[in-house]
């Protein structure tokens, strides 16, 4: 609990934090124009993603494979939209992050690394006691 109030109390402070310097170096007008810009076109590539992604889903399930990357890359590219549509500068940093495929994929891998477990494969047969 600790942590999640722990991070809303962080989160605006650093986008505070990045308007003020960002502001100060190119302008008011500019630091809102690029907010603004930065949401316009990251929600546009958001919903270019994901119907790549619900193409790609519908071509593994004609193929009658599950479609669990496609599902979990729709889940982040939903998150990654909401990301974008919030006003700063590092939570559209995160979100571009999100949105790009490679980016996407090489977090992917870094949070669901596959352990291999060691199987034992055998038969086995029913012994009955009272022969």
């Amino acid at each position: 609990m600790n942590s999640l109030l722990l991070l809303i109390i962080s989160i605006p402070i650093i986008e505070i934090y990045l308007f003020i310097k960002i502001g100060n170096y190119i302008g008011a007008f500019n630091t809102i124009s690029l907010i603004f810009i930065t949401a316009i076109i990251g929600v546009w590539y958001a919903r270019y993603e994901g119907f790549n992604t619900l193409r790609s889903a519908m071509l593994q399930l004609t193929k009658n494979e599950m479609p669990v990357y496609e599902i979990i890359s729709g889940a982040a590219l939903a998150f990654a939209a909401l990301l974008l549509i919030l006003p700063g500068f590092a939570t559209d940093f995160l979100g571009l992050l999100i949105i790009f495929p490679i980016t996407r994929k090489m977090m992917f891998t870094k949070y669901t690394k596959k352990k291999s477990k060691n199987f034992i494969e055998g038969e086995y047969e029913d012994i009955d006691n009272k022969k």
